[in-house]
């Protein structure tokens, strides 16, 4: 869903910066190898700021392994990716995790992982290994950037909310719509392809002229869009937001619903699943990881039914095993894209930064 990222109540209210998550309260200590050589017992984990986990899932991965799991938040999806691509061979930490289809050729083409072919992923949907040959990063979770739309403002306006990328462009919803920066947030980026695999890579730009001038709002990440500009979100109603759309995620309602006192029988806000553009994030083990075991560990974890069920109320994204139920509030209120757009990952590759650039001269100027 990244949280990038990502994406979520929980994750934006999580504190920024180093956060230490073990099966007890502070770091462990180092142990001795049966080599004789101290054996690292924590084990880092770079991502973005959205990355969330249950304790006593984390316990249980100590209790398995022996390693304590150190999170290192490092800002949005893109910024996370940038600050490792500086720091490459004398990484941060042991596995990154957080980099999603939008920005995968980005990483690889850097070289910022060790090959490793995680446990249990013969578990994992074939359709989002999209490094299955050599195995650089291993696929966590998917997915869908779409807008959302507050309910009670149509309802109120008596206005049937946009359905599609097409409905966007319509005078009855001039002002209405907010998004991110396409060069600086993974959501924005998501929007943008989807509407590359909507138009084509000839009739985007059309289609964004269109938007522009239909009032589009722009601004640089996804906690301000959702949390301060959107108004049918729980900090857009305080910031008395005035921005009915929003590009956000197929699984934000069901965040709004658990997470409101008392909760609604019915989620404030909608999806227009006719906006979607399909994410895949991934995890993997950075070159130059001083603890290269424990994170060879981590990467198993991360595929393993106990973490991918722990997901989609942590993170409010989708597991990428095949047999990991969902909860009931999360399939009840969250949306189902049934035709997700995409775009070939070595399309993306191609394209991406000259689509950002024409983007940014298109839209912001």
């Amino acid at each position: 869903m990244s949280t990038t990222k990502k994406i979520t109540v929980t994750a934006l209210a999580a504190a920024l910066g180093v956060t230490t998550l073990a099966a007890c309260g502070g770091e462990a200590k180092d142990s001795s190898a049966s080599d004789g050589r101290s054996k690292p017992k924590t084990v880092t984990l770079v991502s973005h700021d959205s990355f969330v986990a249950s304790a006593s899932v984390l316990k249980e991965f100590t209790k398995e392994t022996g390693y304590t799991v150190k999170v290192l938040k490092s800002g949005d999806a893109g910024a996370a990716l940038n600050r490792e691509i500086l720091t490459k061979g004398s990484p941060q930490g042991d596995v990154f995790f957080g980099v999603d289809n939008t920005l995968l050729s980005r990483a690889l083409d850097n070289g910022l992982f060790t090959p490793y072919e995680a446990k249990g992923l013969s578990q994992v949907n074939d359709e989002v290994q999209l490094d299955q040959d050599k195995h650089r990063v291993t696929p966590v979770d998917t997915g869908d950037i779409c807008v959302n739309y507050d309910k009670k403002y149509f309802a109120d306006k008596k206005l049937a909310p946009p359905q599609s990328f097409d409905d966007l462009a319509k005078p009855a919803y001039k002002n209405l719509l907010v998004t991110e920066n396409v060069a600086t947030s993974s959501p924005g980026l998501g929007f943008l392809l989807g509407s590359v695999g909507k138009y084509g890579e000839d009739g985007w730009q059309d289609y964004w002229k269109k938007l522009k001038e239909n009032g589009v709002k722009v601004v640089d990440g996804w906690e301000q869009a959702y949390n301060e500009e959107f108004s049918g979100s729980a900090g857009g109603k305080k910031a008395k937001a005035d921005r009915p759309l929003v590009v956000s995620y197929a699984s934000s309602p069901p965040a709004e619903v658990l997470f409101s006192k008392p909760q609604p029988t019915e989620a404030p806000t909608g999806v227009a699943t006719g906006t979607c553009f399909r994410q895949t994030e991934f995890a993997g083990l950075l070159k130059g990881a001083k603890n290269e075991a424990g994170g060879k560990a981590l990467l198993d974890f991360l595929v393993s039914k106990k973490f991918q069920e722990d997901m989609p109320l942590n993170m409010f994204v989708n597991p990428v095993i095949k047999d990991a139920k969902l909860p009931e509030v999360f399939t009840k209120f969250g949306a189902v894209a049934v035709k997700p757009q995409t775009v070939a990952p070595d399309t993306i590759a191609k394209n991406r930064e000259q689509w950002v650039q024409s983007w940014s001269s298109l839209v912001l100027k």
